[in-house]
């Protein structure tokens, strides 16, 4: 049974910026944190850059139910409507389940 205390799930999102969309992929995920804060059901969401034109989001969220309210929110429609014009390929988006957390509070 999930811990109601913890997150239990996530989402694993990697991006590949098209050549010359790099600081404009960058500044959309900036954005994106915006639009986030204002899920209630998001633990944690963080923007990441892993190489010069590749980049991810990782984020948690305590049931499946809150993954789902992100998945079919505001970002993923930006992204969605985004994509063919920043990223070279579609965003790869794998669900994923957390075993273990460390949490401040």
């Amino acid at each position: 049974m999930a811990d109601k205390s913890m997150v239990n799930v996530g989402l694993w999102v990697r991006l590949e910026a098209k050549p010359g969309k790099e600081a404009d992929v960058e500044q959309f995920l900036r954005n994106g944190l915006s639009i986030v804060q204002g899920e209630p059901a998001t633990t944690t969401w963080y923007a990441i850059k892993l190489g010069p034109s590749t980049f991810g989001i990782y984020d948690t969220f305590q049931d499946e139910s809150g993954r789902q309210a992100h998945l079919t929110g505001k970002l993923a429609a930006a992204l969605k409507e985004k994509a063919s014009e920043l990223f070279a390929k579609p965003p790869s988006i794998d669900k994923i389940d957390i075993l273990a957390a460390k949490l401040s509070r």
